[in-house]
């Protein structure tokens, strides 16, 4: 068999990084505590990013507008667990997930569906032409942002955990928070999904071929237009399930909270290499760790971290870790 042919080199990054921190906190529960709070804050960006990886990567649309989505996502869970009080206040874990799991597909339905609306009267016009789009996508994020304060009101919202997912679980003397866990199990669930899909199934294999070569596909008989908006309103179905996540780990929401998570989906975005969802993985990862011990070692400088880790990432490799080929 012919062995295939995998650039294992960007996979270290993530291991090489936390080890080369761990002297650097001293002891190894503290480290253990970050290191996991990290990976969790880095596939909580994973779910939030990979949406607009597929957008990007697969159509070709620079969408400025995506934290629209996430927002959104994250008010229409707090609705929702709101009406579950009786579910999130129970003691019983089951109960507790089964209240989060109803808010994450409702999240998902509705963030899907303004993701359709959002692709037809907005990004439709002007595929093909990015400074348009930026302009464009970003006015849509505005108004989506108006929006959600008709609704909700302006005001910063409490999305407190459900009771049975607040806590931490003692490791030794390392206390990893139970949400934490579950973020690692969702985002690792949502990667598989992906990869799985366009790597595995008709569908990917159609979206695929069509980004290589558009009109031999039509040719044959698929519409291709169709299967682009389907990206586009799963990739805003991820991102409102983003945000549902991000709104839990920060247990609050506002309106801004897209356009403020927007810097980091980009940075991983771009160290990933422009469209690669295994590139989006390690960079979310690599934000999410950078954050974490930079935080608890240098506090000052934990804000521009995440831009030193991109410049020197792109030093090393000016396209991304994992670059698209066709770009």
């Amino acid at each position: 068999m012919k062995a295939l042919n995998v650039d294992y080199k960007p996979l270290l990054l993530v291991p090489v990084l936390a080890l080369a921190v761990l002297p650097l906190i001293g002891a190894p529960s503290t480290w253990l505590t970050l290191t996991v709070a990290g990976l969790a804050m880095g596939m909580i960006v994973f779910i939030i990013a990979s949406g607009l990886t597929l957008v990007f990567g697969l159509m070709d649309v620079l969408n400025f507008g995506h934290g629209v989505f996430i927002a959104m996502g994250a008010f229409v869970a707090t609705s929702v667990l709101a009406l579950m009080g009786d579910w999130t206040g129970s003691q019983d874990l089951w109960r507790n997930l089964a209240a989060v799991f109803v808010a994450m597909l409702v999240a998902m339905g509705v963030s899907g569906a303004l993701g359709l609306a959002f692709e037809r009267f907005i990004v439709r016009p002007v595929y093909g032409q990015h400074l348009k789009q930026i302009l464009i996508t970003m006015g849509g994020m505005i108004i989506g942002e108006e929006l959600i304060k008709v609704v909700w009101g302006p005001a910063q919202l409490a999305m407190p955990l459900p009771e049975a997912l607040r806590g931490a679980v003692l490791w030794g003397d390392a206390a990893i928070e139970k949400y934490r866990l579950l973020a690692v199990v969702v985002g690792l669930g949502v990667f598989a999904a992906l990869a799985w899909t366009l790597s595995r199934t008709k569908i990917g294999l159609l979206i695929r071929a069509g980004v290589q070569d558009r009109e031999m596909v039509e040719a044959m008989g698929y519409r291709i237009h169709r299967l682009f908006v389907g990206v586009f309103v799963v990739g805003s179905a991820l991102a409102g399930l983003g945000g549902v996540m991000w709104g839990l780990y920060q247990q609050n929401v506002t309106p801004q909270m897209g356009a403020q998570v927007n810097v980091l989906i980009f940075i991983v975005i771009i160290i990933g290499g422009l469209g690669s969802t295994g590139g989006a993985l390690i960079g979310a990862l690599l934000v999410g760790l950078m954050a974490n011990y930079t935080g608890f070692l240098v506090p000052k400088l934990a804000l521009f971290s995440n831009i030193a880790l991109m410049v020197g990432i792109l030093l090393w490799r000016p396209q991304g870790v994992y670059p698209v080929t066709n770009r």
